[in-house]
């Protein structure tokens, strides 16, 4: 521990662009445990010890080694990965509850039920998938959080829309004149949904560790490593810029089934009041 307070600490003396870094804006891809250089080289072996062996370090203060310390101490701890965790999953509870299917109302109780399990269930399995990444190589470590995101939209969306699952949502026949609701039409909704949802995180996920993989071999993202975070980060809004409206289009707004997949009691009905229907229509939501 010692070792990384001092090794942190005097980067931050000796490089202001490390220290702002270090203050807040490291990327996750660092491991503070290792040295910052590259140890299967003797330049970078040689660049560690120097900066281990460095004489100023004996001029640091204990205020200054105690709040170096700290920022190895507060890098990503647990506590911030579930509030984050959770913050992320409350957004994405409040976007899968406003793009429902269905005009049937919540009550406060039943709202606050879907919540609480929406998100407490997404942000295990987030948490638990993530964890992973400490025991597999890099490469395949950077595919779990899509593994994470898509286990949290297989739990997310249907718990916020459960209400849907028990008492359906409306069909219509081709005119829009309301037939009935139906839950097996929820079901069908929903996985339309949460399969768009994971394709669209998809290739915001699957293509940047691949590129990253390969440019952090290079020269460019060794000498400016800080650059490594903006870059993935645009290359992840470029693909999504794509990814949202294409994936959102994958499936119909208004979707459709055949009849005798209803619920027989209102197979039964419609084939009283319209004999001659075939298909039904309803809002899958987004």
């Amino acid at each position: 521990m010692y070792g990384n307070i001092v090794n942190l600490k005097s980067a931050c003396l000796s490089d202001p662009l490390q220290s702002r870094k270090m203050s807040g804006e490291l990327p996750p891809n660092i491991n503070i445990k290792e040295p910052r250089w590259d140890q299967s080289t003797f330049i970078g072996r040689a660049k560690h010890f120097f900066t281990v062996t460095d004489p100023r370090n004996i001029l640091l203060t204990n205020e200054q080694l105690e709040a170096a310390r700290k920022v190895v101490h507060d890098y990503r701890t647990t506590p911030a990965v579930l509030f984050w965790q959770w913050i992320n999953q409350s957004f994405n509870a409040v976007v899968n509850y406003t793009n429902r299917s269905g005009d049937a109302p919540l009550t406060v109780n039943e709202l606050g039920t879907a919540y609480v399990s929406a998100t407490t269930g997404a942000v295990a399995t987030a948490l638990g998938l993530n964890a992973l990444t400490k025991h597999v190589s890099p490469l395949i470590g950077r595919f779990v959080p899509f593994a994470a995101v898509a286990a949290a939209n297989c739990i997310n969306i249907p718990l916020m829309r459960q209400r849907e699952l028990k008492v359906g949502i409306p069909v219509t026949d081709e005119n829009g004149d309301r037939l009935g609701e139906s839950a097996n039409a929820a079901k069908q909704a929903i996985t339309q949904v949460v399969v768009s949802r994971i394709l669209m995180a998809a290739p915001g996920m699957a293509i940047p560790p691949f590129i990253m993989n390969t440019l952090e071999k290079k020269a460019f993202l060794k000498r400016f490593p800080w650059m490594s975070a903006p870059v993935q980060v645009g290359i992840v809004g470029f693909c999504l810029v794509f990814a949202t409206p294409l994936c959102c289009a994958l499936f119909p707004q208004k979707s459709s089934m055949s009849v005798t997949s209803l619920e027989a009691e209102l197979q039964a009905r419609i084939r009283e009041t319209h004999p001659e229907l075939r298909r039904v229509y309803f809002n899958k939501g987004l």
